[in-house]
């Protein structure tokens, strides 16, 4: 391969011209004929054992240069793109400048290439960091969450409340006559649930198993099913069973019960410091997304819209992926949603246009400063993601892009960078 010509041309789009000599297009098309001459039929010859000769005569003199083209084009075109230091982001749009058996072949491409960013300000920065305060009434959530928890169902004998799961048979009638889907034996209602129209499930309240008795309700003008819509109805209903969940003491029994604490109080100390952790974690997040969002406020440079639709697909993949993780398909799922392909992948729009400009942004700024991954940050990579995973680290290695894997962690450095070039103040927060 020669390079001929390397030029960048608007919106980060770009030529290259590159050649293959003669001899290197002579074998390709030789290699061409014993691969594709097989399929051409040639009277007087049986199928695929005539000359080359008589092929070519017969369908033209170039009937395999263009197989071989596109057998040596990959090669070709990825040392042009080395030599020429640019970094394709699209699908190259390849054209035939010349081709001959005496000269070779000279090819045209024009791609599309990671722009250039000029950042603006990515220093001295400033920015809050809000921290919410954990209050009690925090951490007695949490644990009234963990009594609900460790709660047992039993059943109740007297009469049933709110938060009680009612075992009913049940019949619905308008105008004295039973209508389609009113029917059910031995549902499991949880009274407050608002699972049922309004008035319902208030009307169960108070009644205890055993017991037979109407509820009358009035259909919503707004139901679904517009015959009913409006209606008064009576259900018939036939109460069999009434559980209740019973919940444990909050006491010392309960905490070494749930957790490695012998009391109560050790308990609640490590809840509260569980949240304040988390709550610091959130803060200093959500002032990295606030310094990382000021510096892509600020650069410019035309960005394809290849690279968009790139990351959008990329992200469709990954949704894909992780409902194959649950046993679902994407194909099944857009149904259920009434989405159609076309209309999900247009969600990530805005999500993808935002992490292809961080991305870029922040590797404009390791690349300003000087930042790289050092052998001794890419080995530690290596070791957390062969542990994660529970692999071998040389299998890590023969799996991952060294210099990917070096770039990621380039940029994590970029955003350390833009943080301790900050200014940060802090600011503890009381939820109202």
């Amino acid at each position: 391969m020669n390079l001929v010509k390397s030029e960048k041309l608007e919106k980060s789009m770009h030529e290259l011209q590159f050649s293959v000599d003669a001899e290197a297009f002579k074998a390709a098309i030789d290699k061409a004929f014993k691969r594709e001459g097989k399929k051409y039929n040639v009277p007087g010859f049986r199928k695929g054992h005539a000359p080359r000769a008589v092929i070519e005569k017969m369908y033209g003199a170039d009937i395999f240069h263009y197989d071989a083209i596109n057998d040596l084009f990959p090669e070709a075109f990825e040392a042009a793109v080395k030599e020429a230091g640019i970094e394709p982001v699209g699908r190259p749009e390849a054209d035939v400048v010349s081709q001959s058996l005496e000269d070779g072949v000279v090819l045209k491409v024009v791609v599309a290439v990671k722009p250039e960013i000029k950042l603006g300000q990515y220093t001295g920065l400033k920015s809050t960091k809000k921290v919410n305060t954990v209050e009690d009434a925090d951490v007695d959530a949490e644990l009234a969450r963990m009594q609900d928890r460790n709660g047992r169902i039993v059943t109740r004998d007297g009469k049933a409340e709110n938060g009680d799961t009612a075992d009913i048979d049940f019949e619905g009638f308008v105008d004295g006559v039973a209508f389609e889907g009113g029917k059910a034996e031995h549902y499991s209602l949880v009274l407050g649930s608002g699972s049922f129209i309004p008035g319902f499930e208030e009307q169960v309240v108070g009644h205890a198993a055993g017991e037979e008795f109407d509820v009358n309700v009035t259909f919503p003008e707004e139901y679904q099913a517009k015959e009913l819509a409006g209606k008064a109805a009576v259900f018939k209903i036939k109460l069999h069973e009434v559980k209740t969940k019973e919940l444990p003491l909050l006491d010392d029994e309960f905490a070494k019960d749930v957790s490695e604490f012998d009391t109560l109080d050790e308990l609640k100390a490590n809840i509260r410091k569980g949240m304040e952790e988390q709550n610091e974690k959130q803060a200093a997040l959500a002032v990295e997304n606030d310094l990382v969002d000021q510096v892509i406020g600020t650069i410019e440079g035309d960005i394809p819209e290849v690279m968009y639709e790139n990351r959008m697909d990329e992200m469709v993949r990954d949704f894909e992926y992780r409902l194959a993780q649950q046993g679902l398909k994407l194909d099944m799922y857009l149904q259920y949603m009434g989405q159609t392909m076309d209309s999900f992948r247009a969600s990530f729009k805005e999500q993808a246009e935002k992490q292809v400009k961080i991305r870029l942004a922040l590797e404009a700024v390791a690349a300003a400063e000087n930042i790289t991954a050092s052998d001794e940050e890419y080995e530690n990579e290596m070791q957390r993601i062969a542990d994660q995973y529970k692999m071998e680290i040389d299998k890590v290695k023969s799996l991952v892009n060294a210099d990917e894997v070096k770039k990621d962690l380039a940029v994590n450095k970029a955003i350390d960078f833009i943080k301790e070039k900050a200014e940060i103040t802090e600011e503890k927060v009381t939820k109202e």
